[in-house]
């Protein structure tokens, strides 16, 4: 046999390929994160419980070290968008993964939504996930303020389940150093979690910035400081992924995060089974059987159809090496992008790129990762659109003024200070900031929300999940229990359905499409747009899928100074004011949710309120008429 050098604690051995091999010294420890990060990242999260199910009892028995399950953005998009009880997920797959243990990413004080909530309801929450089956809770905050950990952590503990803990890592250039983001800065946060008490240290790289030898370097300098085990979590986004997970387990890291191969790569993370493959005949062995995995690819292949429509990433190529210069995570990206195109205004995407590392600066050089992310990006977009001068800030969500005043902890860097001021003039709490740990001032929230919802909601569980989205969690609970229908857009499709869109889809494209004739009442006619293109298409009407009505739009003729349009398109949450009440120029009218941030809309002078023709959780259009004053 040859002797080999070394690659950092890599150590080669002999080489074979069967199940049974022999167990390696030192066998890496894989995650699967396909039923969470990987279909948000590359399908908006919108992948389905039954869709998982099929390939649910094959990951379980793969061998892996944790399947990530839930968290993240899936308690949002299940009820929101997929008319799903995220709980029901939760319980469904336990029941057929009894083996393996689950994780799930929880965001710290602000549980899974975008706010610090109150203690009470991230306790509700934290110990209803674990009465519904979830083992392992990656725990992080947005500002690696780890005073928002305390809570969920307490809660975790009594319950011997394991804390991990960890550090959100984010640059502000293209590699790891500088004056804030460098080894120093990171060493410091392992060292803080150490010092928590986790049970594990996650490094968390939500935009795929750790380079190979970046990685490779931190991972030798944690290993001095501790023997907790550590986990890397990182994108594909640059390209880097796979690299750095090699360096990473040449230098000695415990467990590595991955997704099964039609889950991976472009914003989601690198694929298993060439790690699997490449680690074989060494120390690191994972000892995972590869023909196990390629049946789960094959069976999750079935599916993938159903969530193709989804992919909004406008480039041929795989990887985005650019995102080391913008450092947008993908989710954060296509959020920018979706709003721009809402607002007919794609064409200052640059224009938003360049502004915000400046609101970024503004806002306490953050970390880029939910909420902060979004914090930043609607923002940055709010400047680039309403601004009459850089720096103006004249459109401020409800979100910036609650980091400015302090309710998501403590910012890397001081805010700037004018910004900080505007964004606290006339601010709810108070103007002066606070420097305590955000949810010692909360009120409780869920005696309130069980009065609020008795009428909806059945269970703790329906209450958790109203306390933490108060609008579309009703409007799902009235789903859940037959109080509305579900509307057709929220339905599953079927593989039918899919096959047949394909169909019409290959017509399209090669010119066979017929118009249905005049007076057919059989046949439905739709306009079709495939690659630019409009086609007018038959069905039948039996196969018509009825897509969601929204309210007919509000006439916009009275757009005269008196009337206040929706200057973004969003949903609204409440108004403050009805039709017939007095107001005040500079008094909250309407509270109006886009891309997941609140917008706070004020009167624009004094008068009488009229023109109230929507309802909370109805959506509106840029330019739609909100209200007007008289």
């Amino acid at each position: 046999m040859m002797n080999f050098d070394k690659h950092g604690i890599l150590e080669m051995s002999k080489l074979e390929f069967g199940a049974d091999r022999p167990k390696a010294a030192n066998p890496i420890k894989i995650n699967d994160v396909s039923l969470r990060d990987g279909h948000q990242s590359l399908f908006a999260t919108r992948g389905r419980t039954e869709d998982m199910l099929p390939v649910a009892e094959m990951i379980d028995n793969a061998g892996y070290n944790a399947v990530e399950t839930w968290g993240g953005a899936t308690f949002d998009t299940m009820h929101r968008f997929l008319g799903e009880d995220p709980w029901e997920r939760l319980r469904t797959l336990k029941k057929v993964m009894p083996k393996t243990p689950f994780s799930m990413l929880l965001r710290g004080q602000n549980v899974v939504g975008y706010r610090n909530y109150a203690d009470d309801v991230v306790k509700a929450f934290v110990q209803r996930s674990i009465d519904n089956g979830m083992d392992i809770f990656r725990c992080f905050d947005a500002l690696n303020d780890y005073r928002n950990f305390e809570t969920a952590a307490q809660v975790i503990k009594d319950n011997d389940k394991h804390f991990q803990g960890v550090v959100c890592y984010t640059l502000n250039q293209p590699r790891l150093g500088g004056d804030v983001y460098n080894m120093e800065y990171y060493l410091n946060k392992v060292k803080e979690l150490v010092a928590f008490g986790v049970d594990s240290i996650c490094i968390k790289d939500m935009a795929g910035l750790i380079a190979p030898y970046d990685i490779y370097n931190m991972v030798r300098e944690i290993k001095k400081i501790t023997d907790i085990p550590l986990n890397l979590h990182t994108h594909f986004t640059s390209g880097m992924g796979d690299l750095a997970i090699f360096k990473a387990i040449e230098a000695g890291v415990d467990i590595v995060d991955t997704c099964i191969g039609p889950y991976a790569y472009r914003t989601s993370h690198a694929a298993v089974e060439p790690i699997i493959m490449s680690l074989l005949g060494t120390n690191r062995d994972s000892g995972m059987d590869i023909k196990k995995i390629t049946a789960i690819a094959d069976e999750m292949e079935k599916y993938i159809p159903k969530y193709k429509h989804l992919d909004n990433n406008p480039k041929y190529s795989t990887t985005d090496i650019n995102v080391l210069l913008h450092q947008t995570p993908g989710g954060m990206l296509s959020n920018l992008v979706n709003q721009l195109k809402a607002m007919d205004a794609l064409d200052k995407l640059e224009d938003v790129f360049k502004m915000l590392p400046k609101v970024r600066k503004d806002l306490g050089n953050i970390p880029l990762v939910t909420p902060t992310s979004q914090i930043v990006g609607v923002q940055t977009v709010n400047n680039v659109l309403f601004d009459s001068y850089e720096g103006e800030y004249a459109q401020i969500t409800k979100e910036v003024k609650d980091l400015c005043y302090g309710l998501y902890g403590k910012t890397t860097e001081p805010i700037n200070p004018e910004v900080q001021a505007k964004a606290l003039k006339d601010y709810e709490r108070g103007e002066e900031p606070i420097s305590v740990r955000p949810g010692s001032i909360l009120e409780p929230e869920m005696e309130a929300v069980k009065d609020k919802f008795k009428d909806v909601a059945q269970d703790l569980d329906d209450e958790v999940l109203v306390a933490l989205y108060p609008i579309t969690g009703k409007r799902f609970l009235k789903w859940k229990y037959g109080k509305e229908e579900v509307p057709a857009d929220v339905k599953a499709k079927t593989m039918a359905e899919v096959e047949k869109e394909q169909e019409l889809i290959a017509k399209a494209l090669s010119g066979e499409l017929t118009t249905a004739s005049k007076g057919d009442s059989q046949m439905t006619e739709m306009e079709v747009i495939v690659d630019g293109e409009k086609f007018n298409v038959a069905i039948p009407n039996g196969k018509a899928v009825a897509r969601k009505k929204r309210k007919k739009k509000v006439s916009t003729e009275e757009s005269n100074e008196n009337a206040l349009l929706a200057p973004i398109p969003g949903m609204i949450v409440e108004f403050k004011k009805q039709n017939g009440d007095t107001v005040k120029k500079g008094e909250m009218v309407v509270v109006l949710e886009a891309m997941k941030m609140m917008n706070n809309l004020e009167a624009h002078k004094d008068g009488v309120i009229s023109g109230i023709k929507y309802e909370s959780g109805d959506s509106v259009s840029k330019g739609d008429l909100l209200f007007v004053i008289e």
